[in-house]
């Protein structure tokens, strides 16, 4: 039996999808700040939820894990962002590991439960870094910063909501194998009828 294609979609979305989530949560430019004042113009400080780092776009000269002067970490959209995101990796893995054993490419018949569970396992973890990431940006310009600096989107959040979306799509994917389950148990199924034995003329008409 061919793998179906939901399923294919699913296992092809959701590694992407925790590919760009990781790399979103891990890198340190969740936000951008330029145009400091009393800074050099070419200064772009970059913040991530796990640390600071400054660069020279002159020169790309970058040096990493600045001094929170600001409390920019202490802020509530940067905290659920330190625990959710690392939560939505962990499910993540679960969820593939699980889709593997579900869709199970080198046997004849999937199991389409453990697909469909898989699917909603890969649905929670996007929606679990979906919240931090979409919060973070309705926030970014409430985050601490200096004043008259200019506040601009890094590409960790970008990635990060990429990764998000693309978890929930592979995870509502996967839980179409459900619809197979209940397909399943709506098919009706008749008894096979009794074999009619060699010689056994029972039923049969008998020409006048």
């Amino acid at each position: 039996m061919r793998t179906p294609k939901a399923m294919i979609v699913g296992l092809v979305l959701c590694p992407c999808g925790l590919l760009l989530t990781l790399v979103g949560t891990m890198t340190p430019s969740w936000r951008q700040v330029s145009l400091i004042p009393e800074q050099p113009s070419d200064l772009v400080l970059e913040q991530g939820i796990w640390e600071l780092c400054s660069e020279r776009q002159s020169s790309h000269q970058r040096r990493c894990g600045q001094a929170d002067e600001l409390g920019y970490f202490e802020e509530v959209p940067v905290q659920v962002a330190r625990g959710l995101m690392p939560t939505s990796l962990v499910l993540t893995l679960l969820g593939l590991v699980v889709a593997t054993l579900g869709v199970r490419c080198w046997q004849e018949e999937p199991q389409h439960p453990v697909a469909g569970a898989a699917g909603l396992v890969l649905l929670l973890s996007g929606l679990l870094s979906l919240l931090p990431v979409s919060w973070y940006t309705h926030e970014l310009w409430a985050l601490p910063a200096t004043a008259g600096s200019t506040l601009a989107a890094g590409y960790s959040l970008v990635l990060s909501y990429l990764g998000s979306c693309l978890e929930i799509l592979g995870g509502l994917a996967l839980t179409l194998s459900f619809h197979h389950c209940c397909k399943k148990r709506r098919t009706p199924r008749y008894p096979p009828g009794p074999a009619q034995e060699p010689g056994d003329t029972r039923g049969a008409r008998t020409a006048p």
